[in-house]
């Protein structure tokens, strides 16, 4: 026992002023002892912060009026000798008064110590608030059920932590870790919490300071891994014994981020560190000042504690004197200034660790001021009956105040405290020392979308010399345009990118599938957008609409130029020799069949899709009509020059008339039974090509539309025929020839229409079929008319009665 007061009421405090154990060398000639070195300034601190809080309280005349509170703090090295320190506290000088017994235990800082104090206390209802461990396996009430902290469990600090990574996008992260609870446990926890946050670890290397495998294991990751961030979670006693290992294999390029237990510890720094901690970042508990502490902690003089061994080693470490004469050291003398030394247990501008320290004892000095209640055998904070006035174990669970520093103070149903975190960065000085700055708060009390907050007028180091945040992904997020895959032989992070296939978009990042763009949409190459189809329909503004519609007009001013021609040689012999009227009708029909080509062409409409084929149709038929007309005439004019012959009777001006007309009119019928049923219509057609629109005219019955080709074709292979079969007989100008070469023409380019047509993609199928009207109206115009145009025009000494008699002299003219 270090320190001690007796009171009315006891606690007790268990520390580890001395942090590492010797084994005495006895030469095996008894049981082996142990002895403690290598002070421990914090753990000083803590003690003496104990001691100032009893104090205060017992000046508090309402907290515990009538009343004063004493203490026994045990200092120890080792788990084994701290938990028999434990034991020793509870069982105090073997009084049973209360001034005998341990009303509540303080302490320890380490969470594996802390452990296994608890279970002995369990047993014997007895309270322990620890200040300083933070391992979540000590919520486990099951294990605990006497244990209480004012410091957050890990499991918020964990929290915390992976909401660090995930603010800054550090999704891919390494983890080193040390031997023991603290570490261990937290280490599987964080783990886990990242996993569900997305954030993937790439390694988890344990250090050992028995094993210098461990360091070498430790440098050659972070040499070779591709995280950018690295996540010490390690006590700070063995993240002290750590980077001096590391300072001789220039680690640079890495975020550091630490815990609670280390990052707020500035002595860490030194200029052969720089490179590792500048810019470190990590979750503080919050500093906060604590009036008169401060000057408690430098007023401490030997004199005060005139039996303890403790300050004395204390005070020679501090001052480098020693108080037995010595040649080597200077002598102590007991009044040294403490404000003159920098140490750890000097550090009075903040108090981070020590607020716990406050306010665990308070905690449960408040526990006992709720016990001092019971009245009539009930406690009126409670609500329950106080069957042992000793025990204050039930009253801690309820306890509830705010400390004079403004802290609150409660505990949940696992004994643990509120978490608040500050949010520090390291920013490393031209002198090598860091000024560990506060960037931000981590509260738990605030709803989960407001926990974690950044100060927005602060400047932040970045580590790894980065002037911008570090980018610490193992995969950069899949851009719009591509889906994200799982990859089952690497961790969730490390995923693929595969580009959306044709016809598909991802439109965010990170996309888990590509959906497929509505009917009249298609992506960009980006694939990142549905963007409208563009239209496709044969256009008077391109280049073949235009040529197409440039030759139908040429078709159409070549029939008007024949017809002037004829109509101003009306009355020659060439003219009336096969009846003028069919040539002039003839004539006529052919300027409809260049004219309906050009309905063909435009955006197509309910009344163009109606028009162009029903109009194409008809004034085919005009046309092969009036050609089977002159056929039939050439036939019957040569049968009429033979003897007893009276066939011209039947074969008049009237009859050929009629014969057209019927012709004609089967057609029309044909027509408006298709118009009728199931006329055509302007369709999009979205089959032919996946990326844009054709707009096209749906034939609506496939039937009317193959009976009016159909129809023609039959006219025309009959005339085709008649043509052939007078294509020798003595005709003045050879026209049977001419209709035979014609409809020869016009069979051919329908022949190949059909599969032309059928093949040809989106507008060329309109282009096929203006073509072969075009085709065969210029092979009809051409082969029928042209010739005789040329002798009208530069023979016309052949256009004459004489030379027609003197050719056929058995003709007869009609």
């Amino acid at each position: 026992m270090e320190f001690s007061k007796e009171g009315d009421l006891m606690i007790g405090g268990i520390v580890s002023m001395a942090s590492t154990r010797k084994l005495f060398d006895n030469g095996y000639q008894e049981l082996p002892t142990y002895y403690c070195k290598k002070w421990n300034d914090r753990e000083l601190k803590f003690a003496r912060t104990m001691i100032f809080t009893v104090e205060e309280i017992n000046r508090d005349a309402v907290l515990l009026p009538g009343l004063t509170l004493g203490y026994r703090l045990f200092n120890g090295c080792g788990t084994e000798n701290l938990i028999r320190a434990a034991v020793e506290a509870i069982n105090g000088n073997g009084s049973n008064s209360c001034s005998g017994q341990i009303q509540a235990l303080l302490g320890h800082s380490s969470s594996g110590v802390t452990e296994g104090i608890n279970r002995i206390l369990s047993p014997l209802s007895i309270p322990q608030v620890s200040h300083l461990s933070t391992c979540a396996c000590l919520s486990d009430r099951r294990h605990f059920p006497t244990f209480f902290r004012t410091v957050p469990s890990d499991r918020f600090q964990i929290s915390g932590l992976v909401q660090l990574l995930k603010y800054f996008d550090w999704r891919w992260v390494g983890v080193i870790y040390s031997i023991g609870t603290y570490s261990e446990e937290g280490t599987a926890e964080f783990v886990q919490g990242a996993k569900k946050e997305g954030i993937c670890v790439e390694y988890i290397l344990p250090f050992s300071r028995k094993s210098d495998k461990t360091v070498i294991a430790i440098v050659e990751a972070l040499r070779t891994s591709t995280s950018k961030v690295v996540l010490l979670y390690a006590s700070l006693f063995y993240t002290k014994l750590l980077l001096p290992k590391l300072e001789a294999y220039n680690i640079t390029g890495k975020q550091w981020v630490g815990t609670e237990a280390w990052i707020t510890q500035g002595d860490l720094a030194s200029a052969e560190r720089k490179s590792i901690l500048q810019g470190a970042m990590g979750l503080a508990l919050p500093k906060t000042s604590i009036p008169g502490l401060g000057e408690y902690l430098l007023s401490l003089k030997p004199s005060d504690e005139p039996h303890s061994a403790i300050i004395k080693a204390f005070w020679e470490k501090f001052f480098d004197c020693s108080f037995s004469p010595s040649n080597t050291s200077v002598l102590c003398t007991g009044a040294e200034d403490l404000t003159t030394v920098s140490s750890d247990y000097t550090d009075v501008a903040y108090f981070r660790e020590e607020n716990n320290v406050y306010k665990s004892v308070y905690s449960v000095a408040y526990a006992l001021h709720s016990l001092l209640q019971c009245q009539n055998g009930s406690n009126p904070t409670t609500g329950k009956s106080c069957v042992n006035p000793n025990e204050v174990l039930e009253h801690m669970k309820h306890v509830n105040f705010t400390t004079k520093n403004g802290a609150k103070v409660f505990f949940d149903e696992n004994g643990d405290a509120v978490a608040q975190y500050d949010i520090v960065n390291w920013q490393m000085k031209d002198d090598s020392s860091a000024e560990i700055i506060n960037i931000g708060q981590y509260d738990t009390s605030f709803v989960e979308e407001e926990r974690f907050k950044l100060k927005k007028d602060v400047t932040i180091v970045w580590g790894g010399n980065s002037a911008e945040v570090p980018r610490s992904v193992c995969r950069e997020p899949c851009p719009p345009g591509t889906r994200k895959a799982i990859n089952k032989n690497r961790p969730l992070c490390c995923f693929d990118c595969f580009e959306c296939p044709e016809g598909t978009i991802s439109n965010q990042t990170d996309a888990p599938d590509c959906f497929l763009c509505p009917p009249e949409f298609w992506p960009n190459e980006e694939r990142n957008r549905c963007l409208p189809k563009p239209t496709e329909f044969l256009s008077y503004k391109e280049i073949m609409g235009a040529l197409l519609t440039a030759v139908s007009i040429i078709g159409v001013f070549l029939s008007l130029l024949i017809s002037t021609v004829f109509w101003t040689h009306k009355e020659t012999p060439i003219v009336r020799a096969n009846n003028s009227e069919l040539s002039f009708l003839l004539l006529f029909s052919v300027k409809l069949c260049f004219l309906c080509s050009l309905t063909f062409i435009g955006r197509p409409t309910e009344w163009s899709c109606m028009l162009r084929h029903t109009a194409f149709g008809i004034t085919f038929v005009l046309c092969i009509s009036c050609v089977l007309g002159k056929t039939v005439l050439v036939l019957m004019a040569f049968r009429a020059t033979l003897p007893g012959t009276n066939i011209m009777k039947w074969v008049g001006p009237v009859q050929l008339r009629l014969g057209v007309l019927c012709f004609t009119l089967i057609q029309v019928l044909i027509c408006i039974l298709w118009l009728t049923i199931n006329p055509p219509f302007p369709n999009k057609n979205m089959k032919h090509y996946k990326d844009r629109i054709i707009l096209e005219c749906a034939l609506g019955s496939p039937i009317g539309f193959w009976s009016v080709l159909g129809y023609i074709g039959l006219l025309a292979i009959l005339c085709f025929v008649l043509a052939f079969l007078a294509r020798k007989l003595p005709d003045t100008f050879n026209e049977a020839k001419l209709i035979t070469f014609s409809m020869l023409i016009f069979c051919a380019v329908w022949i190949t229409f059909i599969p032309a047509y059928v093949s040809s993609p989106g507008k060329f199928t309109v282009a096929v079929e203006i073509f072969a009207i075009l085709a065969s109206s210029f092979g009809l115009l051409v082969c029928i008319f042209i010739p005789k145009c040329y002798v009208i025009i530069f023979h016309p000494q052949q256009n004459s009665k004489k030379h027609l008699a003197l050719k056929v002299p058995q003709k007869a003219a009609i």
